[in-house]
Formats: structure tokens, sequence, C-alpha cells
């Protein structure tokens, strides 16, 4: 297979020492090469995290710590280092913790909580929060709550851009635990479930959304099972590869192991995102 078609611009980005989330990985700085950049992003926050028990048994799923930095700063701080300016949060479950850490925290970037008066599933928590975003028609980022990686976003956005796509999913591993994509040689995501997974990329759960895909989201859902099976089908959905640290936090073990890795990485840092 052809890696061309995920390959990142790793060249826009760098990591520089110090920083708000010193005890996470190096903060990133991306470069300013992309005319358009992505300037905002929603933040899938709203679940009960319920395999994170007792971590999660007061506060929500994107507030629990790793080496005392929540989940929901690590993110903010890098998508701040990355040039997103206003990030709305979709929150649900024990919301009330994520609107007093937004009330009290300082910019950038600026943000907001949509908070669900009942459950309506990822795609809906993000077509809600997306109807929140502060400038109509521009592309957006969506995160997943309780994912810890740091790699180029700008690198992204400029791989979306040459891509002429409606939608872009960064791809983590190859090798790592997750839910398996398939691609092709020109770097399309052809199946978000494929029936015999090798060790290649998983979903990474961030992605570049182009403004038009919140009409796709559905009211209330999974958008796994509605609009990304729309994008697949109508070859709307690239794939971005990403070889930075990526790591789902679904389990206390996660936490643990996510706290092991961090302890390793920052005592031999590299200076350029690979």
């Amino acid at each position: 297979m052809i890696r061309s078609g995920l390959s990142p611009d790793a060249r826009l980005c760098v990591q520089r020492p110090g920083g708000p989330a010193a005890a996470g990985p190096l903060p990133l700085v991306c470069g300013r090469d992309d005319p358009l950049p992505a300037r905002q992003a929603v933040i899938l926050a709203g679940g009960r995290g319920s395999r994170l028990l007792p971590l999660t048994r007061e506060r929500p799923k994107a507030m629990v710590e790793v080496h005392g930095v929540p989940i929901l700063r690590h993110q903010l701080d890098w998508l701040a280092g990355c040039g997103v300016e206003r990030v709305v949060v979709s929150a649900g479950h024990l919301a009330e913790g994520i609107v007093s850490y937004l009330d009290s925290r300082p910019s950038p970037p600026r943000t907001e909580a949509a908070v669900e008066k009942r459950p309506l599933g990822r795609g809906g928590g993000l077509r809600r929060a997306a109807r929140a975003l502060p400038y109509p028609g521009e592309p957006w980022f969506a995160l997943y709550g309780d994912i810890w990686t740091s790699f180029c976003l700008c690198g992204m956005r400029a791989h979306h851009l040459r891509g002429g796509v409606a939608a872009t999913v960064a791809l983590a591993g190859p090798g790592l635990p997750g839910s398996a994509v398939a691609y092709d040689e020109l770097g399309r995501v052809t199946d978000l479930a494929p029936t015999t997974p090798g060790p290649g990329r998983v979903n990474a759960g961030v992605y570049l959304f182009a403004w038009q895909v919140v009409s796709l989201l559905p009211e209330e859902g999974d958008h796994a099972d509605s609009t990304l099976p729309l994008l697949v089908g109508t070859r709307q959905l690239a794939g971005y590869a990403i070889d930075a640290p990526w790591q789902a936090v679904n389990t206390p073990a996660d936490v643990i192991r996510l706290e092991r890795d961090l302890a390793t990485r920052r005592a031999t840092p590299q200076a350029v995102v690979e």
C-alpha cells in the first residue's frame, strides 16, 4: 500500500519546553504556513465514563487527571498551541464540573459548554455543540474527550485541504489497540470496521470537518452509525497518519499506563514531532 496518501506535515510543528501543561507532553507550537487555519473545535465530553470508575464517581471523564493535569486541560492547551481560538465542549454527565472548570480557566482558547439536558449520543452531541461554534461556514475540529495525544493540527489541516474532502480523521498506530480503519492507496477511508483488521492504523478520535458536515450529523444517536458511513460511501473521508504518542483513556489501567509513558517520554524529549 502506498503511504503517501496518509503522510503528515510534521514540519509545521515543533515541541518546546515549558508551557502550562508541563506535566504532560511538551506543548506544540504549530507553524502558520497554513493560510486558512481551522480556528474552532468541539470536544465531546458528555459520556458517563463507567469503565473509569471509581475515578469518575464524582467528576466527568474529561476531568480525570493524568500527572495532575485534567484530560480536558491537556486538550485545550494543545488546541490553543495549534491556533484554535474557540472551543465548545459538549457536556452531559456531571456537566457542572466541566462548566465550573471552563469558567475558571484563562484563555486561550475561549471556551464555552453546550450542556445536554438529556443524552443525545455522540453524533447528537457533536451537532448541538457545532451549532454553537462562532464561525459558521468554516471547518472545525472534533475531539473525543478521552484522547491524550499531541500532534500537528496545522499539518492535518493542510492535508485536509489537499484532499478536497468533507472530513479527515487522524489515524494512530500502527499496531495500537482501538477501532481499526481500512484505507486505499490515496488515503481515503474505505471501511471503519474491517472484518479482518490487521496491525494497521486505528481511529484516533480526532476529526476535521467541513462546515457542511454539521447538517449530516444526527439530532440524536451516534455519528459512527450514520454520518461516518455516509462519508465513507461517498469517498469523502480521508485518513491522516499520526506517529505521535496516542492513547485513549478508558480505564484506570490506561491512566497508570499513560502516566508511566509520559514520565519516560519527558525524560528523553524529542525536539520535533515525527
